[in-house]
């Protein structure tokens, strides 16, 4: 399931979401200049850690890994960004998107079971 293109759309609107809640989330933090430095650090560091650390041969991240780390690792730093995310949905609002996003993203890791079971070493990624 993890390969869908749908799955994968999903995927994407989730990252996207994320990338918009660290930012609201650093706005939400501070004010003036620091809170633009905070959002924008908090957003660009979010997006380079996404693109830069991958597990090798992760065919729904192009199997193209700049820097190489472990399935577990992998899996962790996606809950920690895609759940800062969230975070700056609930802080900075609107709530009904934070729930919204909520669900999507719990309902996107559960339908990816595969993709998740291959990351922690469980169980090959069908083909």
């Amino acid at each position: 399931m993890s390969q869908n293109p749908v799955n994968l759309a999903v995927r994407f609107l989730l990252e996207i979401a994320c990338v918009v809640g660290l930012f609201r989330l650093g706005l939400w933090i501070a004010d003036g200049p620091v809170a633009a430095l905070l959002a924008l650090g908090f957003s660009l560091g979010a997006a380079s850690a996404w693109g830069l650390f991958n597990v090798p041969g992760d065919r729904s991240r192009s199997g193209r890994a700049p820097v190489q780390v472990t399935g577990p690792v992998r899996l962790l730093l996606e809950l920690v960004l895609l759940g800062g995310g969230a975070a700056g949905w609930f802080l900075a609002g609107p709530g009904w998107f934070a729930f919204t996003y909520t669900i999507a993203l719990v309902a996107h890791y559960l339908l990816s079971w595969d993709r998740v079971g291959w990351l922690l070493g469980i169980r090959p990624l069908a083909p």
